[in-house]
């Protein structure tokens, strides 16, 4: 199985991105985010074409996320469970194919809306991980992939591009992806490249592109039965330069 995560900053601006992508790459799953639009007006017939059925939940102008799938699938949730329920940010989508369960999450970045803003994002951390604990333990074959907005340590990024107070880095965020490791899930991509300097995000001001300033906050999480089976991880940075890119590339794993 190929499967790829992507935030795309708004479908409505980069589907041909993503239409090129899927036919370059042909993955059986892609999970985006910050779509940007709601769900009605997802271009899902964009990409019938191509042999994927989409599966969205979008919010007006902000956040949003969707799956779009090659092989069958049931979606089992629309919202992340533990959250409370008036809470109408569209930042996850779960997905049931075959015996395999798979998250697609746009966690909140943090930096905006003061305190509050930083307490929601590990609030949703905090959920995120009794969503997933609950999970590995049915033994579930289970995916968590998407645009985490952590980098888990300082080889996440290049030297400076972050302030040390950025909620990206707090030592509070990254305790919280460490508790997702702690549970038993692998970090696909620093599985198979413990030491590589490999960014999945550039600024779009001060030049980060061209400079290579980048971070790396998109990742993949595999639970221990897939964990065994995954061959290949990685940013496809060829993205980043084309024509009107997100500032994010797609992160790839491929999974025996």
């Amino acid at each position: 199985m190929k499967l790829a995560t992507w935030n795309v900053n708004s479908i409505r601006q980069r589907e041909g991105h993503v239409r090129r992508w899927l036919g370059r790459v042909q993955p059986d799953v892609l999970l985006l985010q910050e779509i940007k639009c709601e769900t009605a007006a997802f271009p899902a017939l964009a990409f019938a074409d191509l042999g994927y059925r989409a599966a969205v939940v979008g919010q007006k102008a902000y956040n949003g996320v969707a799956a779009l799938c090659r092989c069958p699938f049931e979606v089992t949730q629309t919202a992340l469970p533990g959250l409370p329920p008036d809470d109408a940010q569209a930042r996850y989508i779960e997905l049931a194919a075959g015996d395999m369960r798979i998250a697609g999450i746009y966690l909140p970045n943090g930096n905006s809306g003061g305190p509050a803003g930083f307490a929601y994002k590990l609030a949703w951390m905090d959920a995120l991980a009794a969503r997933a604990e609950a999970l590995l333990a049915e033994d579930t074959p289970l995916v968590i992939a998407g645009d985490f907005n952590v980098c888990p340590t300082d080889a996440d990024l290049s030297p400076g591009a972050l302030p040390p107070g950025d909620a990206l880095v707090h030592p509070d965020s990254r305790a919280r992806f460490r508790r997702l490791l702690w549970l038993g899930l692998t970090d696909a991509v620093r599985a198979l490249h413990p030491d590589t300097k490999l960014w999945t995000f550039w600024d779009y001001q001060a030049a980060a592109w061209p400079r290579d300033i980048g971070l790396r906050i998109d990742h993949a999480l595999l639970s221990p039965t897939l964990a065994e089976r995954l061959t290949a991880a990685m940013p496809d940075r060829q993205e980043r330069g084309e024509d009107a890119p997100s500032d994010h590339v797609p992160v790839l794993v491929e999974i025996d």
